[in-house]
């Protein structure tokens, strides 16, 4: 099977969707930062009534708070990424990275159909599975491919 046939076979729900935080529409910015540093993630979903109404991404902090400490006062709900695009678990794993690279997302929130949170797909996800799909391939290459020993124990 090819690269692309595995990537269109596997749904995004197999991925590792763990890398995210959560919080609650109206949360501080201070406290969400808070939150994500504790949580050691790169992205907090903002939720409402347990629906996701919204995306707080490390990029929206440095474009939104870095430029303009004031707003670490702000609610999340004013320098969210608000009703982010988002895909089912059921969805290929090609064509969310395809989704992802169109529209230069590195974070992309997967919710079920009944509307809860199932996780967030990055990049990462992708590449975790894939190591974990072909160990060899991806584990076993030298740092630099084209560069041969001078010596037969390689020193």
């Amino acid at each position: 099977m090819s690269l692309k046939e595995e990537l269109m076979s596997e749904r995004v729900s197999h991925l590792d969707l763990s890398k995210f935080c959560q919080t609650a529409s109206g949360t501080a910015v201070r406290d969400a930062l808070a939150q994500l540093r504790k949580s050691k993630a790169s992205v907090c979903l903002i939720t409402k009534n347990s629906q996701l109404v919204g995306i707080l991404t490390e990029r929206d902090v440095l474009t939104k708070v870095a430029t303009n400490p004031a707003n670490l006062d702000a609610l999340v709900d004013d320098i969210m990424t608000a009703n982010p695009v988002t895909v089912t678990p059921d969805t290929s794993a090609a064509d969310a990275l395809w989704l992802m690279d169109e529209k230069k997302f590195r974070n992309l929130p997967v919710v079920g159909r009944d509307g809860k949170i199932r996780g967030n797909m990055t990049h990462q996800a992708v590449i975790s599975f894939l190591a974990a799909r072909y160990p060899v391939e991806v584990l076993n290459r030298p740092p630099r491919p084209d560069q041969f020993p001078r010596k037969q124990e390689g020193g």
